[in-house]
């Protein structure tokens, strides 16, 4: 059976290469390699603390038999750049690096930073759960809207977001790619 919770700080290690599938690329460019274990203990340490935008605070986990096998991590698009500091500072202290990162959220939503699902469990709709779960619980409950990011070189992850109710707004130039910002409301 799935369950659907709130991440916490000791799920770092298990949530880390699952969100690493999400933004490969992304985090590749904000280290300046190519180095995947470099890349998870990145990951693992941010998503242990708090106030940044990579925390367990902004989690939510798909679990089965104890194991997690899926995130989502969403948090106020108007915190952006507060939570965005910390991750910064990070890269500049440990891999002196200074990334030229756009703004891929705005005021006015709560954004989708990043949906993945683990290799092992792919194509059991554990994605589209939590999603429903962000849509229920955000734009139903809390009346909030949804947004995200999704590569245009994705077709697959396009059409699951459209089919699920979210529209485009409009394309974004972000981490060198062309993206297309959507919303759900």
């Amino acid at each position: 059976m799935i369950r659907i919770r709130k991440a916490l700080p000791t799920d770092a290690i298990a949530i880390a290469p699952i969100m690493l599938t999400a933004m490969e690329e992304i985090i590749y460019y904000f280290i300046g390699e190519q180095d995947r274990h470099k890349a998870i203990t990145f990951l693992a340490y941010h998503i242990a603390r708090s106030g940044n935008q990579y925390s367990y605070e902004y989690i939510i986990v798909a679990e089965e038999d104890g194991n997690i096998i899926g995130q989502i991590c969403l948090y106020p698009g108007d915190a952006l750049e507060q939570l965005r500091a910390p991750i910064l500072s990070y890269l500049y202290t440990h891999f002196k690096r200074q990334p030229d990162l756009g703004n891929e959220t705005q005021t006015g939503e709560v954004y989708i930073d990043t949906l993945a699902v683990s290799a092992a469990a792919q194509g059991k709709g554990i994605g589209k759960k939590l999603l429903l779960y962000a849509i229920d619980f955000f734009v139903h409950r809390q009346k909030e809207v949804l947004g995200l990011l999704v590569d245009k070189e994705n077709p697959k992850a396009r059409k699951l977001y459209l089919n699920m109710g979210f529209k485009p707004v409009k394309d974004v130039h972000v981490f060198g790619k062309e993206l297309e910002h959507m919303q759900y409301s």
